[in-house]
């Protein structure tokens, strides 16, 4: 085989991997796009143990797209002042339809969604980022640590938000 044919043939298995590459590379946020945060599912076996960590993971989230300086955060507040003129409660708000539609009310273009799981010394943190007009789902991040320290966990919920944008 010539060089010439050589070059060409190497040539299109570039082009063809570019082109791969793009089919299945994940999508970008916008710069500006609006996102609300859920409250994480607490999935441990043992509910009181860490009755709060849903919450105080969730603020983290949406605190580090919000440090990001790159996306507009839906407040907590705003999700949670429509549930009550919806007359619905917040535990009560477990279909994920329904929370796509307030995020729609709120104005919210992508909403964060996840699990937390505590068992003995490991943390998983598991998020998933969604389109709210579509229901599709752009990223998702899973992240564990066998270390039994809130703070760590906190951490862990950053490394996991920041790989959605």
């Amino acid at each position: 085989m010539s060089l010439f044919l050589r070059c060409i043939v190497a040539l299109k298995t570039m082009i063809w991997i570019f082109f791969l590459g793009c089919l299945f590379a994940q999508a970008e946020l916008p710069e500006g796009a609006s996102v609300a945060v859920w409250d994480l599912e607490y999935l441990s076996p043992e509910p009181d143990e860490h009755p709060d960590i849903s919450e105080i993971l969730s603020t983290k989230i949406a605190e580090t797209f919000k440090e990001s300086g790159r996306y507009e955060i839906v407040e907590r507040e705003r999700l949670i002042l429509v549930l009550e003129e919806l007359n619905i409660g917040i535990s009560s708000v477990v279909d994920e339809t329904t929370r796509l539609r307030i995020g729609q009310i709120v104005g919210a273009k992508y909403m964060v969604f996840g699990t937390c799981f505590v068992m003995n010394e490991s943390m998983r943190i598991d998020l998933r980022l969604v389109e709210v007009e579509t229901g599709r789902v752009i990223k998702t991040a899973q992240k564990t640590t066998q270390i039994a320290d809130p703070i760590e966990w906190m951490n862990l919920a950053g490394e996991a938000s920041r790989e959605l944008f």
